[in-house]
């Protein structure tokens, strides 16, 4: 174990303790990811390719005899708290953070695990609203910290499974599976190449040191919810497309044939989303082939690419994010891209080592320029999946 693992495990245990009176049996951690390439194709039983970073949410917890859930989100003056019954809360009842783990209690009793009541206290530096995820990553921590207080014997397809349905059903956003399965699965130094039909996987290394490269994120901090709508919407467009092309979803369109297929889609909007979901598919592929035969600068202009096709296509950029991409290229980046559901959060940006700082300042004196708030810059390195800490 790391020591940020170690400190992070001592800390929330020393909270918990404050929060509940009590010693936790454990401290469990799932991370936040950053998506490579892939973005909206797990909606549509596509390819993704994310990463974990080592930012974590994690679960200190011991469990209730009662039944009840009680949760401590936090430390010090923004700490939260909510409580359940032994029943259970309902979907769509629990608005905010609380909704997550609630959900994933919930789901958990709804496929038929003997999930215990327990004691939940909730930290962590994953950012909240940045499209890294920190939803799946409360979700998968808490899915483990009740796996082990009740000793549940789950899989990590089956934790990945219970956080997606929590996310869809409880929470309300339509999400597809790559977030819950990165947090749940992900190995350090590698991306996962997951196909959201099937759920076949591979870990496929970065590779940047080696290639002298690295990867930064932009968080633009203008903050997303993608229980709002727009998201939905999205989905619920791909899923027309599909059934204007006669297909289960927009995966079964290759690209070969996708100027035909376009042809038989008479909402423009509708069109756009298909275009996005078919490139895109093929940009995951691209990355992958980069990666694996030693390519790794050759994925830069894939990314930016990506960015272009989520801008214009599928419409779930925003000018803050727009402007950290085309300045990071401008600075000497190799690619960019915004990394999430969209509608703010985070751009992910490939850069050669050294270049690093160069760059930083570059996006960061163009958002001030623009009159945005200060963008927050960190590099993304490829982390550990779940894991109990303590």
């Amino acid at each position: 174990m790391t020591a940020r693992d170690t400190a992070g495990a001592d800390a929330s245990a020393a909270a918990f303790e404050r929060a509940f009176g009590r010693a936790p049996a454990g401290v469990w951690a799932a991370p936040g990811r950053v998506n490579l390439i892939g973005e909206y194709t797990d909606v549509n039983e596509g390819l993704v390719l994310p990463f974990a970073l080592p930012r974590t949410v994690r679960a200190a917890a011991a469990p209730r005899a009662d039944g009840r859930l009680r949760l401590h989100l936090g430390d010090g003056p923004e700490a939260g708290r909510a409580e359940f019954s032994a029943t259970g809360p309902e979907p769509g009842r629990v608005p905010g953070w609380a909704g997550y783990p609630a959900g994933v209690l919930w789901a958990l009793r709804a496929a038929g695990h003997p999930a215990p009541g327990a004691d939940i206290h909730l930290d962590g530096d994953v950012p909240r609203g940045a499209g890294l995820s920190s939803s799946a990553a409360m979700e998968c921590a808490v899915a483990l910290a009740l796996d082990g207080v009740g000793e549940l014997g789950l899989s990590r397809a089956e934790i990945a499974a219970v956080c997606r349905r929590a996310e869809n059903e409880f929470v309300g956003v339509p999400c597809g599976i790559m977030d819950q399965t990165a947090s749940a699965r992900c190995v350090a130094g590698h991306a996962l190449f997951l196909d959201t039909r099937d759920l076949s996987h591979r870990h496929v290394p970065l590779g940047l040191a080696a290639a002298g490269l690295s990867l930064l994120v932009v968080d633009t901090r203008v903050r997303h919810a993608l229980a709002d709508g727009a998201y939905a919407a999205r989905c619920a467009g791909c899923e027309e497309g599909a059934r204007a092309l006669g297909v289960r979803s927009l995966r079964d369109i290759p690209s070969e044939g996708l100027e035909p297929a376009l042809g038989k889609v008479p909402d423009p909007a509708v069109r756009a989303l298909v275009r996005h979901v078919v490139t895109e598919n093929d940009r995951v592929r691209q990355v992958v082939d980069h990666l694996e035969a030693g390519r790794v600068a050759a994925v830069g202009p894939v990314l930016t690419a990506g960015h272009a096709s989520l801008r214009d296509d599928f419409t779930v950029s925003c000018p803050e994010l727009d402007l950290a991409v085309a300045v990071a290229n401008g600075a000497g980046a190799l690619g960019a891209r915004m990394t999430g559901g969209g509608f703010g959060g985070s751009a992910v940006v490939l850069v050669e080592s050294g270049a690093e700082a160069a760059v930083t300042e570059a996006v960061a004196g163009a958002f001030a320029a623009a009159g945005h708030r200060a963008p927050r810059v960190f590099p993304a390195v490829a982390g550990e999946g779940a894991r109990r800490l303590r």
